[in-house]
């Protein structure tokens, strides 16, 4: 039994898994640990809550690893913790994970955004500057903005919490006129998140072929851990 924990990253996730992986909301403190008690042979993990509750911790992950079950992460919350869990063997998956991995991505909150609850769809509220980077990316690639706008649109981004980070909004703190870059936002829009998870999906289904790998650490149980769970084993 595979399990993925997916959310605002890829609210259609249900249209892109196979019956054998199973769909869980965005993973909080303990759920990895539920993961393994309910028979988990393979684990995504791409969104996770944070802020009002305990955010996954990095402790039942190397524990699942440490068992010899895949631990993939990608997108969100997955990539934060691959990139700190991938020496003990977590599994990293795309760009943004790729770009936390080799130091050019050090803010977590780049992957944060607002978004509506589960029964609106996780609607986003706001964009995450992983996404406002790729989709500036993409417009100068395709030269649909004048540099200079850019520079001035990444820069208006970045001075903006997350939480109230919008296009619109971005745009008018840089002192542009919406309707000067929306076509050409528009033109160039890139969801990277939702691309890594997708990506993350495709690998997760192949899980089977992937070797375990060697390990060279044992997991330790600290007092807080063997109060929650007992001595390892």
């Amino acid at each position: 039994m595979k399990i993925l924990f997916v959310g605002p990253s890829l609210p259609d996730a249900a249209t892109h898994i196979g019956p054998d992986i199973i769909l869980r909301p965005p993973a909080r403190q303990g759920d990895v640990m539920r993961a393994i008690a309910d028979g988990a042979t393979a684990i995504g993990l791409i969104d996770g809550l944070f802020e009002n509750v305990a955010p996954i911790w990095h402790k039942e992950i190397l524990f699942a690893l440490s068992k010899g079950i895949p631990v993939l992460g990608a997108a969100s919350m997955g990539a934060l913790r691959a990139a700190e869990c991938a020496p003990f063997g977590m599994i990293g998956i795309g760009e943004i994970f790729a770009q936390y991995a080799d130091g050019r991505r050090v803010d977590d909150s780049d992957v944060a955004l607002l978004h509506g609850p589960p029964e609106m769809n996780y609607a986003a509220v706001s964009v995450p500057m992983v996404n406002v980077e790729a989709t500036l990316a993409c417009a100068a690639k395709l030269a649909v903005l004048h540099p200079d706008v850019t520079h001035q649109l990444l820069a208006s981004a970045r001075s903006i919490f997350y939480k109230e980070r919008t296009w619109r909004k971005i745009a008018t703190t840089a002192g542009l006129e919406w309707d000067e870059v929306a076509l050409a936002l528009k033109a160039a829009a890139t969801d990277q998140k939702r691309l890594d998870a997708l990506a993350l999906v495709q690998a997760l289904s192949t899980t089977e072929m992937m070797q375990s790998a060697e390990k060279h650490w044992k997991f330790n149980g600290t007092p807080l851990w063997r109060r929650l769970y007992g001595n390892p084993s």
